[in-house]
């Protein structure tokens, strides 16, 4: 074999390992998102009652009891679950198999031969977050329409399907995409610090050794990079969630303003109290998720000689 002969093999070898790593990292991002979905769904519900209906709830407790009385556990609280899954599913998988890309981006221009830096899957975190986000931004804004029918005055009985179908009738493809700007100004920094946190605290969890991580220090882990997500963009996740269910054609910037003057700054964090209580187990679900099964793929890849 000559040079040219054996460059190129090399050249098709690395092309085929990254293909496989980005199929490996878009299952277990799926897995992921199922796992996140059922922990947290029942408070997710509760966060987009509060960030829409402010005047209608106190509280979050007094948003759960309502909500499970009036509509009771699973078309109430379990609302909107299969766009949850679909929105979360759609993220997740293409989030962790576009990070994974970006990762090894980042850490090439960073000159970094050896494992990344938590600083470095940050930033691969921001950039991958701008992909998922349009994977996203369709899904979740039925999920969130689904979520709030009974505030809106609309039947308990329509469907996902039902809600995609009037959206695409009355607005156009472009209604699908309601609240993307705002989607960006929320997920990729919000990815940052998710990234960030979730591995920062894994390292320091394992003084310097995350491939060690048991399942206790993932969970933890995971639920950390879940409470920097949300602290750090609660109020534009607030604004996509207005602007998906008002017929506003206001701006992300303007929803905000309007926000603050109508109901005080505490309503751009309105629900944060049941979003961190969600976040913690729902993302130690799905970074357990994501770790094992990547890990489980990733050692029968190698048994077979694709990695």
């Amino acid at each position: 074999m000559n040079s040219q002969d054996a460059s190129q093999s090399v050249t098709e070898s690395t092309a085929s390992r990254h293909f496989i790593e980005g199929v490996i990292g878009f299952i277990a991002g799926s897995l992921g998102g199922s796992a996140s979905v059922f922990v947290g769904q029942p408070l997710d519900t509760v966060k987009v009652k509060l960030q829409t209906f402010p005047h209608l709830y106190n509280n979050g407790l007094q948003c759960f009891k309502k909500t499970l009385k009036n509509e009771g556990f699973f078309r109430g609280l379990y609302a909107g679950t299969f766009p949850a899954l679909a929105a979360n599913i759609a993220e997740n998988s293409v989030l962790f198999c576009a990070h994974g890309f970006c990762q090894k981006g980042v850490t090439y221009l960073s000159g970094n031969e050896g494992a990344p830096k938590p600083l470095e899957n940050a930033i691969a975190g921001f950039f991958a977050a701008f992909f998922s986000s349009f994977t996203l931004c369709p899904t979740e804004l039925i999920k969130c329409r689904l979520q709030s029918l009974k505030e809106t005055g609309q039947s308990g009985k329509v469907t996902a399907f039902g809600m995609t179908r009037q959206i695409l009738k009355d607005e156009g493809l472009i209604g699908m995409f309601r609240g993307l700007t705002p989607t960006f100004a929320r997920e990729m920094p919000g990815y940052f610090f998710f990234f960030g946190g979730y591995e920062f605290s894994r390292h320091l969890l394992t003084d310097g050794k995350p491939e060690t991580a048991g399942l206790l220090t993932t969970v933890t882990a995971g639920g950390f990079g879940g409470l920097c997500l949300w602290t750090s963009i609660f109020p534009f996740d607030v604004a996509k969630s207005r602007m998906q269910i008002e017929p506003t054609d206001e701006s992300m910037s303007k929803v905000m303003i309007r926000i603050y003057r109508t109901n005080g700054f505490r309503a751009l964090y309105k629900g944060l109290g049941p979003t961190l209580l969600r976040t913690f187990p729902a993302t130690g679900a799905l970074f357990v998720a994501v770790e094992y099964s990547k890990s489980f793929m990733s050692s029968g890849a190698h048994s077979i000689g694709w990695l």
